[in-house]
C-alpha cells in the first residue's frame, strides 16, 4: 500500500489510479478505506478513487508521539494530503466522521472541486451519541485497550444503540476484525485515538464551525440515508440549504454506512455528480 509522510506521521492510501476525475473517500472512526470496498469497482474507470487510512483508531501506522490529533487538527491533515499529493478539483467525498467541514472551516479546501457529505458528523453531533462514552473511556488508563478486546464479540458489534445503529446489514467479520484490530493491539494507536476523542470542543464552537464551512460555493451533494439513528436526516436537510449550491438526496433502506447498505444507488449518485451528469433530487 502506497504511503505518504505528512506533518503528523506516515499514512496509508490506496490510488485506483486513472486519468478521470478524482475523488478522496474518507472514512470514521475505528475504520479504514475498506468501509468503500463496494463502492469504489463501480465508479472505475471512469473516476480515479483515492482513500488515505486516517489516524482515527484504524489506521496501522502510528503518528508521532508529539503529533496533533485533535479534531481540527485531522480537518488539516486532510488538507495536507491533498497538497502532498498534489490533488485538484477534488471531489471530496465523506461518511460517518465529519472532518470535511472542520477542514473548510479552517479557511481549507482550495484543492476541493465538489463536496459530498453522506450520512456523517454536523453541527453539534461529534461525537454522536452513540460514540460519547468512549470520551471517558479514554481519559481512564487502559480504558480503549479493554474496548479493543470487546469489540471481538459479534454480540457487540450488531449491539442496538451501538454498531448496530451503524449499519442495517452486518459489516463481514473479516473486515471488523481489521478495522479493530489495531486499537487492540498496539498501544501507540490507542495512544492516538485517545488524543482525537478528548479533542471535541464544546456546541458553540462546533456550530460556528458549521457556519464558516457554509462559505463553500462549490457544488455539494447532500447524500443521507433516510433511516439513519445515528446522524439525524434532519441534518442532512440543513446542510443542503446551509450551502449556497447543494443538492439533497435521502437514501432508503440504509443506516449511517451508506457505503455498505446501498452501495450501489452511493455510487450511481458519486458517478453522476462528479462527471456532472446531474442529480436526481427525489433519492433512492
Amino acid at each position: 500500500m502506497p504511503e505518504v509522510t505528512l506533518s503528523a506521521g506516515t499514512i496509508e492510501y490506496e490510488d485506483t489510479g486513472g486519468d478521470g476525475p478524482v475523488l478522496v473517500l474518507l472514512h470514521g472512526l475505528l475504520m479504514d478505506g475498506s468501509l468503500w470496498r463496494k463502492v469504489v469497482p463501480q465508479l472505475i474507470p471512469d473516476c480515479r478513487c483515492v482513500l488515505p487510512t486516517l489516524p482515527l483508531g484504524g489506521h496501522r501506522r502510528p503518528m508521532r508521539p508529539d503529533a496533533d490529533l485533535s479534531l481540527a487538527a485531522q480537518g488539516r491533515l486532510v488538507d495536507e494530503f491533498l497538497e502532498r499529493l498534489d490533488l485538484r478539483d477534488v471531489t471530496l467525498v465523506q461518511n460517518d466522521w465529519g472532518g470535511a467541514q472542520i477542514l473548510l472551516a479552517q479557511g481549507g479546501g482550495q484543492r476541493i472541486g465538489r463536496l459530498v457529505l453522506t450520512s456523517s458528523e454536523a453541527f453539534d453531533n461529534y461525537p454522536p451519541s452513540i460514540a460519547r462514552f468512549l470520551v471517558p473511556l479514554a481519559k481512564v488508563p487502559g480504558g480503549l485497550a479493554v474496548l479493543g478486546q470487546v469489540l471481538r464479540l459479534r454480540a457487540v458489534r450488531r449491539a442496538p444503540g451501538g454498531w448496530g445503529w451503524m449499519s442495517k446489514r452486518p459489516v463481514p467479520r473479516e473486515v471488523m476484525d481489521a478495522w479493530f484490530r489495531p486499537v487492540r493491539t498496539s498501544r501507540a494507536i490507542r495512544r492516538d485515538l485517545a488524543k482525537y476523542v478528548v479533542s471535541v470542543p464544546e456546541r458553540p464552537v462546533l456550530l460556528d464551525w458549521a457556519e464558516r464551512a457554509a462559505s463553500f460555493d462549490r457544488p455539494v451533494l447532500v447524500a443521507w440515508a433516510s433511516e439513519d439513528r445515528v446522524m439525524p436526516p434532519e441534518h442532512g436537510r440543513r446542510l443542503a440549504g446551509l450551502f449556497p449550491d447543494a443538492r439533497l438526496v435521502e437514501i432508503a433502506d440504509s443506516y449511517t454506512l451508506i457505503p455498505e447498505d446501498q452501495p450501489d444507488v452511493l455510487a450511481g449518485h458519486l458517478r453522476d455528480f462528479t462527471t456532472a451528469r446531474g442529480v436526481s433530487s427525489s433519492g433512492a
